[in-house]
């Protein structure tokens, strides 16, 4: 059989995350596969991206095409032209993209132009809000894919509702979530490595995490005013390791920070894990994070109005804020339910079952 060449495009800290488990199984299904890693740089800060792949064994990417710090667009159009020239070069057979950044679009458009077949992992999720970027990468790579890799029987469900714009049955595929293969594999790891409890003199469950990011936030003050006086109401301490456009808004805005709100610098995967496991709530407006959450049975607060992980929010582990003080400061105090379902993300073998799909959708032609 020739040599199958995968070309994976990331970006953002979580598709390092996920990549790292579909590396590995890569690696470890058969000499018949070649994986080449592409880095966009849409994360290029040390913290949000080399320490990443440091924790997480992740090969130093065969190209790094450093493009990141800039709008939407710009970023997008100068992915995408960069992407295109090495996808000429390398001719692969196929291109791999993650999640919904601006990475996973602008990889699924060079390649799709180029007649390449595109996989999506974490396909067929869906918040319904069209103002969030996210949601709109999400759609466009889903209705260009060739292999769609849902990681819930929702996200399925999602799919097959829209097979009448184009979307074929027989393209999608229920796996489960990767970052639960992740969370899975990791956190033995995270407790034998990480010291970051000790380091900032933290008792498990007498604090809450919180992160923030997404530019609805971001990038309006009234917003992220909002949320930090919200946080500000717990009556524990809230960790709150920055995003550098964070930081950016909050020096811009001139939004003050105090107790019991401690800043933090951003933290590497398996010092997150350990923040997570040992926090009475997290607060966040991560898709990632709200996974994570439910992961190791922390009860989320979600900084958006919507969430595309609504069986989260069915089981009553999620809590939707949006910016709302009074709504934040009460659900920092919610309780992880324990009737909650345990496997809506699969069994934990969701990476093996994608490369063996890659695989034999290859070999069937």
């Amino acid at each position: 059989m020739n040599v199958i060449k995968v070309i994976t495009i990331i970006g953002a800290r979580p598709q390092f995350i996920k990549a790292s488990v579909v590396s590995r199984a890569f690696k470890h299904c058969c000499e018949d596969i070649v994986e080449v890693l592409v880095h966009t740089g849409q994360h290029y800060d040390d913290n949000m991206s080399k320490v990443f792949f440091d924790e997480l064994g992740i090969s130093k990417p065969d190209y790094n095409l450093g493009v990141g710090g800039d709008s939407h667009g710009q970023n997008t159009g100068r992915m995408i032209e960069k992407i295109e020239d090495l996808l000429l070069v390398e001719k692969p057979d196929w291109v791999l993209v993650y999640g919904d950044t601006d990475s996973t679009l602008a990889g699924a458009l060079a390649a799709v132009k180029l007649h390449i077949p595109v996989v999506h992992i974490e396909a067929g999720l869906r918040s319904f809000n069209r103002s969030m970027p996210e949601e709109v990468n999400r759609v466009l790579t889903d209705h260009i894919a060739t292999l769609l890799f849902a990681p819930t029987e929702l996200a399925v469900s999602n799919l097959v509702n829209e097979g009448n714009e184009g979307i074929e049955r027989s393209k999608i595929h229920l796996v489960g979530d990767v970052m639960y293969d992740a969370a899975l594999y990791f956190y033995k790891k995270a407790e034998q490595k990480s010291k970051i409890l000790e380091t900032l003199k933290l008792s498990s469950k007498e604090y809450v995490l919180a992160t923030i990011h997404r530019q609805e936030n971001t990038d309006d003050k009234h917003r992220l005013s909002s949320i930090i006086n919200g946080l500000s109401q717990s009556s524990v301490p809230v960790i709150l390791p920055l995003h550098p456009r964070t930081k950016k808004q909050l020096n811009l805005f001139g939004i003050n920070i105090g107790t019991p709100i401690q800043v933090v610098e951003s933290v590497g995967y398996l010092d997150m894990i350990m923040l997570e496991k040992n926090a009475r709530a997290i607060a966040t407006d991560s898709g990632g994070v709200q996974k994570e959450a439910y992961f190791y049975q922390v009860s989320c607060v979600t900084l958006r109005e919507e969430t595309e992980w609504v069986e989260l929010v069915e089981q009553g582990v999620n809590h939707l804020a949006g910016y709302d003080e009074n709504i934040i400061t009460k659900s920092m105090t919610a309780k992880f339910p324990h009737t909650c379902k345990k496997d809506l993300y699969g069994d934990g073998s969701a990476a093996h079952r994608i490369v063996n799909e890659i695989l034999f959708t290859y070999l069937v032609g």
